[in-house]
């Protein structure tokens, strides 16, 4: 009895140690923490700050690499932000990043969208707001002018 038990906790413990960084929304039983660093949460700050919109996402705006953060690529060039306005972050090519911002944000998912430094919310956020046009007064808090008719067609 002993012996299996001893070998079943080794497993658990095995399979723990084993895994990537658990994120703190999921249920679980074992749980590891990874806390931002100061001075990535200080990086993390002067990006978002100095800078009107902000994605962090997988991929480019030019090859996003999955269709959420496509998603939005979709949904801002529909209101007339070119892919070359855009500040963006690809979190597949930094690991870190890629952990860092979904702790700096309590929002566990990518991409993610910011405003004048506010934490607006992914592509559901984003998709909500388009359909509702919120998106639009969003844009006008940066000084840009949606282009978007609802026809499908920009007025440019």
């Amino acid at each position: 009895m002993a012996s299996s038990l001893s070998f079943a906790l080794r497993r658990v413990v095995h399979t723990a140690a084993n895994r990537a960084p658990i994120s703190r929304f999921a249920p679980q039983t074992l749980s590891c923490f990874r806390y931002i660093s100061d001075d990535a949460r200080a990086n993390l700050d002067k990006l978002v700050t100095d800078n009107n919109l902000v994605v962090f996402m997988k991929g480019t705006p030019d090859a996003p690499q999955c269709g959420f953060s496509r998603t939005v690529c979709i949904i801002l060039e529909m209101h007339g932000i070119k892919p070359s306005q855009l500040t963006t972050r690809d979190v597949l090519s930094d690991p870190d990043l890629r952990q860092d911002i979904k702790e700096y944000s309590e929002w566990p998912t990518v991409p993610q969208v910011y405003v004048n430094g506010e934490f607006i919310g992914g592509c559901d956020i984003m998709l909500q707001m388009h359909q509702s046009g919120e998106i639009v007064e969003a844009l006008k808090a940066i000084g840009h002018e949606s282009t978007f008719t609802g026809s499908g067609e920009d007025d440019s």
